[in-house]
């Protein structure tokens, strides 16, 4: 049924956004079960929109121009926006494409190259592990694997996960997985990452860390010559006098020169699309660590951050990476890291 309603859902998106129409601003009706418009939520390009009740479209159109599709059913109307501007003739729809086009590979690979039958694997979060996840169902619907059983990252995993088909557990009862596969927001030359863009990264270090071997997935936009700058380095904190925790965490030494933002809107996103704080899969908040120069030292960073109370997990990855895949436009280039190589020079 899992792989019906996903089926159902594609047909769908296809009837409602013919050639990526979904970069413009029209809005179409679709007889589409409730469930299966979060289907589609979880689907590129619109990974990490909202569902909203139909009162919430006049509002909706009141604002700035977004896509849109209207999902009826059972006499409930919902309405994904995804904030996408018009694009021009080989601008942003053209680049996202190709963007999409090589998390798919570089997720496909992952799965082909390290899953196995009989394995506990862990899922990740995010627009590239989005497509491991669905080459996991795609492979177990055609029995070239068998026996798997996975452990998600978050919610979000999990639902799509589940239309799949993939039999799911915990850390409660699978505490050692085989592999991990998971994507990353920065890699720098010693394979360490930053991650958290997604909002899910404490529960991807719990889960990668149980991992005897983490496979990251990115494209070639993710690397970078050194932590920081690239990408703000996200941060769970508690919303208990998050104000003060957010001080202890801009006065580290180890981070001079930052600035902490709080993420307002979706956790998913990093970038703010709402007016009260960001709400994690763990109910905490999340600070957006903005920098203008490389981390110094991610080690010493990642330590001092550790000792703050409040602060849940932070985005640095130090040291997890075993493997990176990385797609580009000459194809699939893979990165090890030595063993006992921990070094962040």
């Amino acid at each position: 049924s899992g792989e019906r309603a996903l089926l159902s859902s594609r047909m769908a998106w296809r009837s409602a956004f013919p050639r990526r129409s979904l970069l413009t601003a029209a809005r179409r009706p679709v007889a589409l079960p409730e469930s299966h418009a979060v289907g589609c939520c979880l689907r590129p390009p619109l990974l990490g929109c909202r569902a909203l009740p139909s009162q919430a479209t006049a509002s909706a159109r009141a604002g700035q121009p977004a896509a849109g599709v209207t999902f009826a059913a059972a006499g409930l109307t919902f309405l994904a926006l995804a904030s996408v501007p018009r694009p021009g003739p080989g601008g942003p729809a053209s680049m996202d494409a190709r963007q999409d086009e090589l998390k798919k590979q570089v997720g496909y690979k992952a799965v082909d190259d390290y899953v196995r039958s009989g394995m506990v694997i862990g899922l990740g979060t995010g627009s590239t592990a989005y497509f491991a996840v669905e080459r996991v169902g795609q492979k177990l619907a055609s029995g070239e694997l068998q026996n798997i059983t996975a452990v998600p990252t978050s919610k979000r995993t999990q639902e799509q996960a589940q239309q799949l088909g993939i039999p799911l557990a915990t850390l409660d009862t699978h505490p050692v997985l085989d592999v991990a596969i998971d994507g990353a927001d920065s890699v720098d030359p010693a394979l360490n990452l930053v991650k958290g863009g997604g909002g899910a990264h404490f529960r991807e270090k719990i889960v990668e860390a149980a991992a005897k071997f983490f496979v990251v997935i990115v494209d070639d936009s993710k690397l970078c010559d050194g932590l920081g700058p690239h990408f703000p380095i996200p941060v769970e904190i508690v919303p208990f006098c998050h104000q003060h925790t957010t001080r202890a965490i801009e006065a580290l030494p180890a981070l001079a020169g930052c600035k902490a933002v709080l993420r307002m809107g979706s956790a998913a996103s990093n970038k703010p699309d709402g007016d009260q704080p960001a709400v994690t899969d763990n109910g905490n908040y999340i600070l957006d660590l903005h920098f203008t120069k490389p981390l110094k030292d991610p080690w010493a960073a990642a330590t001092q951050m550790d000792e703050v109370i409040g602060m849940v997990e932070h985005g640095l990855f130090l040291g997890y990476a075993n493997v990176v895949l990385i797609a580009g436009k000459d194809g699939i280039s893979v990165k090890k890291r030595p063993k006992g190589w921990f070094s962040s020079l």
